[in-house]
């Protein structure tokens, strides 16, 4: 079976931790906007990789600016967000009309590798699912009616994107109705009773949401390069 590829970037953050005017998957990360090493990343894994960007609408006119500095440009479709990131993921699965392995990714994880791309892909043709996770490094303790106790970190993992699936199995999934309960598209797929599939994420793929996690990503891209 041929599967054609859809990456949807999902990129609807507003930048209000960031204190910055510019949204934050516009700021510049080593002289070009987060939003374009996040594209190239997906550009770069699969040739015939195909991507949805979900944006604001009032966001549309910097993404088509962005796009200018790609030399070809990738095939980039620009769909509206909307109100939630199920939304925003279910306005993006419109576009996904045959069978897929479809990539839904953070836009301001820019530094997701080629690699974990190509693994999450081979991973959702054997499972149908494949999840990218890290182990949890910090002690964690949980809080419950004015008590806490420590647990026992070896039991949870932290969660990354691509979160990729077969489009048979994610399609059916975003009709059902929104639960509050949605935190991504895992949870959205499991309540269909799929399980899911998890691999070994990157500790490098962060996700820039203050103005810190932007300084490491420049750390992280100079020692990359």
């Amino acid at each position: 079976m041929e599967y054609k590829k859809v990456a949807i970037i999902v990129a609807g953050g507003s930048g209000t931790r960031m204190q910055s005017a510019v949204p934050k998957q516009f700021l510049e990360l080593a002289g070009k906007p987060v939003l374009y090493h996040t594209i190239a990343a997906f550009a770069a894994a699969y040739a015939d990789m195909e991507i949805v960007l979900v944006l604001p609408e009032a966001h549309f006119s910097f993404a088509n600016q962005l796009l200018q500095g790609f030399d070809p440009l990738p095939a980039v479709t620009i769909v509206k967000g909307g109100e939630t990131r199920f939304h925003s993921v279910k306005n993006g699965l419109q576009l996904v009309d045959s069978p897929s392995v479809v990539f839904v990714h953070d836009g301001v994880r820019p530094l997701v590798s080629t690699t974990l791309i190509r693994a999450c892909y081979e991973a959702a043709l054997s499972h149908g699912t494949a999840i990218p996770v890290v182990d949890m490094k910090d002690s964690i303790r949980e809080i419950r009616a004015g008590n806490n106790a420590a647990v026992d970190r070896d039991r949870f993992k932290i969660i990354q994107t691509p979160q990729t699936f077969l489009s048979h199995l994610i399609l059916p999934a975003f009709e059902l109705p929104y639960d509050p309960l949605f935190t991504d598209e895992a949870t959205v797929v499991e309540r269909l009773g799929h399980p899911v599939h998890l691999l070994p994420g990157e500790e490098s793929n962060i996700k820039i949401t203050k103005p810190l996690d932007l300084t490491i990503a420049e750390a992280l891209l100079k020692e990359r390069h």
